[in-house]
Formats: structure tokens, C-alpha cells, sequence
């Protein structure tokens, strides 16, 4: 099976989703209006679809879209991205925040979802993804993106229990998020959980994995079918713990040599990934020859292909198609 590489694979993978969505972000210059906009959302989401054929299509949207209905405000502005506009940073903030419940706050998410069923058609699997509890806790902490993480961590290190109810909080709301995009037509989900190898082993271990453990006991009580995969970067020093989660499959970027992050996952749990982006600017030659490399270290079952992250700006759409080429005519 090989996915594009990752939901940022929706608007920067090809000609057809370069140029198209650059000429769409001319008549649409908000990415949240892109982005909460159903007819948008399916036109983008399709646009590496048509174009390569890969055996999934990912929802375009984004981990943050849930908090305006979590009485977070917040915007995504060009050059600077996701700003929160009032950063949780005291217990009375926290307070204020409220569960997500997606039929009122996003419907047009599973409206996009239910019309990319729709559009697919069976070939291929519709999938998406939520923000895992602590990554999501770190943007509303921080007040956007960040280099340190300086203020939630203070938070995590003198005020725990503030960060612990915020936590809760998300926690719940994306166990909802999920079974909402699963009810709507999404056959597999990817949480997110970006910056929590930000965090010591030790703090991993408070911090995030009981409440990415939370989230997947919840799903699989109502939904025990839907698969559920889960990909932290520069997850090398937290290996062996992300399995605990109880997700089915661990999405591995490429700083993990994929032989050696299978023999430290076990062989009860799935991979994706995990060719670096970075090869697809290499020659047709040198990039097959990492697809099979890959491959061959994944071994025969259990394993889907994929980058180790996002596709990145400027890649050739030549190279693009060569990795889909060949990755789909491998076979065992």
C-alpha cells in the first residue's frame, strides 16, 4: 500500500496540486477559508488522487481546525502560520475552554468526507487525521509555533495540574473528532502528536501517552475496525513507547533506519513511512533505490509506504510520479 506522504501531500504534490491549488489560493487566499469550505476541501483533497492514484486520499485540513469550537480563537497567516490570538496560560483560561462537538462546529468535514467516499469510489481509502492532546496543548500554550517550548513546558514543570485539565480537555474532544470523521466516511485516522518528542522519556510518559492511550481506548470501544496510526517526528529516543498508545500502526520519519525501528516496535504493530523527502530531489535511480531499500527493511506485511514526512516545496512532479511508480509496481 503507499499513501501520499502525509496530508501536506494534498497541496504541494504535483503540477495538477501545485499549480491548480496556487491558482486557488489566488481566488482563495485564506487557508481556513480553503480549509472549512467543503467544495474546496474535496477539490484540493483530490488533487494528487487524480494525478498519481495512490491508495489513499487525505483529508486537507488541519490539526487546529477543531478550536474555534473549543472557544479558541485562532488564525493561520501566510509566512508566519497558526497564531493563537488569547494563549491558554493560566487555570481561569483553561476554564473557558469547552469540548469540541463537531456536528455543530465543522459539519462541512464530514460533509467533504462523506463526497470524497463519494468520488473515490472504493479505489482507494479515505482518510484523516486530529491533533494529539499535548501538540495541540503546546500551539495553545505557546501562542503559535515555537523553537523551545519554553512556556509549556514552565507550565508542565510548576503548574501540572493547569496543563493536565487542558490536556483532558483535548483528550476528549479528539477521541469525539475521530469517531466523527470515522461516521462520516474516514476508513483510517492519523493523530498527530508533532511535538512530543519535545519531551524527555520521562515526561513522554506523563504528558502524552496516557492521554494518546485515552484516545485510542475510547475510539476502539465504538470502533474497534478503524485503523488508527500515529506519527510523532524525531520520534527515535521515544520508540519503544509509542506502541503503548495501543495504535495499529506507527508512522516512522526517516531518522529511524526502518529495520532497526521495526525490530524496537515489535512485531504486533504496523509502519508507515519512512523514505526521506529530501531523496525525491535525487535522480529516478537513487530514488527507487531508497523504495526498495525501504521495502525490503519493512519486510513483507504490515508496511505502508510512505515518505517520513511531508513532501517538501519545490520537489520535481516528475520525481513525484517516479515514487508512485514504483512503489506500486512492487510486489512480494
Amino acid at each position: 500500500m503507499v499513501l501520499p506522504p502525509t496530508h501536506k501531500m494534498n497541496y504541494k504534490g504535483s503540477k495538477n496540486g501545485t499549480e491548480s491549488y496556487q491558482l486557488l489560493c489566488e481566488r482563495h487566499p485564506s487557508f481556513r477559508e480553503r480549509s472549512e469550505n467543503v467544495d474546496l476541501v474535496v477539490e484540493i483533497s483530490l488533487q494528487p488522487w487524480k494525478v498519481f492514484k495512490p491508495d489513499g486520499v487525505i483529508l486537507f485540513s488541519d490539526i487546529l481546525t477543531p478550536l474555534p469550537g473549543m472557544n479558541i480563537p485562532f488564525d493561520i497567516v501566510k509566512g508566519k502560520g497558526p497564531v493563537i490570538f488569547d494563549p491558554l496560560r493560566t487555570a481561569a483560561a483553561v476554564n473557558e475552554v469547552r469540548e469540541f462537538v463537531p456536528e455543530e462546529w465543522v459539519p462541512y468535514v464530514g460533509q467533504a468526507l462523506n463526497l470524497l467516499r463519494e468520488e473515490v469510489n472504493n479505489e482507494a481509502a479515505v482518510l484523516g487525521f486530529v491533533g494529539a492532546p499535548f501538540t495541540l496543548a503546546s500551539y495553545c500554550v505557546e501562542g503559535g509555533s515555537s523553537k523551545n517550548f519554553s512556556k509549556i513546558k514552565k507550565m508542565a514543570f510548576s503548574e501540572p495540574e493547569i496543563l493536565h485539565n487542558l490536556l483532558q480537555k483535548f483528550t476528549t474532544s479528539m477521541a469525539n473528532y475521530i469517531k466523527y470523521q470515522a461516521d462520516n466516511g474516514a476508513q483510517a485516522v492519523q493523530i498527530f502528536d508533532s511535538w512530543a518528542t519535545e519531551l524527555s522519556p520521562v515526561d513522554f510518559e506523563e504528558f502524552s501517552l496516557p492521554y494518546l492511550k485515552q484516545i485510542v481506548d475510547s475510539v476502539k470501544e465504538t470502533h474497534p475496525e478503524l485503523p488508527l496510526i500515529l506519527y510523532a517526528s524525531g520520534s527515535g529516543g521515544l520508540l519503544e513507547r509509542l506502541p503503548l498508545t495501543g495504535v495499529d500502526v506507527v508512522s516512522l520519519d526517516w531518522t529511524v533506519d526502518m529495520a532497526e525501528g521495526r525490530k524496537r516496535l515489535g512485531s504486533n504493530i504496523a509502519v508507515q513511512g519512512n523514505v526521506d523527502p529530501g531523496v525525491l530531489f535525487g535522480s529516478k535511480e537513487f530514488i527507487s533505490k531508497r523504495i526498495h531499500d525501504t521495502v525490503q527493511k519493512a519486510g513483507n506485511s504490515g508496511h505502508v509506504l510512505n515518505l517520513g514526512h511531508g513532501i517538501k516545496v519545490g520537489t520535481p512532479e516528475e520525481n513525484v510520479a517516479h515514487f508512485f511508480e514504483v512503489a506500486k509496481g512492487i510486489r512480494y
